[in-house]
């Protein structure tokens, strides 16, 4: 009888979760055999879930992850990758991300770089942290309009602010004088107080001579490099692979040839 005015504060509060789970409660008699506080636990954790998935939800719509889907529970662990299996478990505490740490992942365009920086970056948004992808090539596209239109000290600002960035790509083109000079001021603002990941193509060790200039190139590395986990992929690409295996044997392909003739 008291049910519609108690759903209908529920309702007005948003609190949506305790709304759902008291009116389950109402409907299913299994829960009158509870206690008052039994009952009033399972109404508050379900207000509780309901507000952790949806932050989980905003974190990765913000995110914007080239692969949305990736997840460490999917990481391929085959033996010709050299995946050390006890470095992805202690990233997936996330301890490198309070503790601020850095992440660098190189290994032969296919090794499946940015799926472990992706999963990594998704299991930092299930745990509270703000996450942002990009590739940097387009990120410096974004800094060159950001430059043009007088919102550089914003865009510098936001990526400050992240916990996570991802910077992906690192490496495909020579770097530009602006681009260096824009790189080294957003590890400069993160530098011991946020996270940041790095995919390359290429190791570590040619970075400095792939930068340029040799003290924008000692300045860039060493807020990148000095407290930094690396992770080398090997094996061969995992593209070419997945390609490969979609396509008809060549007994099949005869066996058609010969049914078509």
């Amino acid at each position: 009888m008291l049910n519609t005015p108690t759903e209908d504060k529920l309702s007005a509060l948003r609190l949506f979760g305790m709304l759902e789970a008291f009116k389950h409660q109402s409907q299913d008699g299994q829960h009158a055999t509870l206690d008052f506080d039994e009952r009033f636990g399972l109404i508050v954790e379900a207000e509780s879930l309901r507000r952790e998935n949806q932050r989980l939800e905003r974190l990765l719509r913000e995110a914007k992850l080239k692969l949305s889907q990736a997840s460490i529970e999917d990481i391929d662990y085959a033996s010709r990758r050299e995946i050390d299996r006890s470095q992805i478990r202690q990233l997936a505490t996330c301890r490198w991300v309070r503790e601020h740490q850095n992440l660098i992942i190189s290994g032969a365009t296919g090794t499946g770089k940015t799926f472990i920086a992706c999963a990594l970056a998704q299991q930092a948004c299930r745990q509270g942290f703000r996450t942002l992808y990009r590739r940097l090539p387009r990120l410096f596209d974004e800094l060159t309009l950001a430059h043009a239109d007088g919102s550089y000290g914003r865009v510098l600002a936001r990526l400050a602010r992240l916990d996570v960035l991802i910077l992906d790509d690192w490496g495909l083109a020579p770097f530009q004088d602006q681009e260096r000079r824009d790189l080294l001021e957003i590890l400069e603002d993160r530098y011991g107080t946020r996270s940041t990941v790095v995919t390359s193509q290429f190791p570590p060790k040619t970075w400095h001579a792939q930068i340029g200039d040799p003290t924008l190139a000692d300045s860039i590395c060493d807020r990148l490099l000095h407290n930094a986990h690396r992770i080398a992929l090997k094996g061969p690409s995992r593209r070419k692979e997945e390609a490969q295996k979609n396509l008809p044997d060549s007994a099949s392909l005869r066996s058609d040839s010969l049914a078509d003739s």
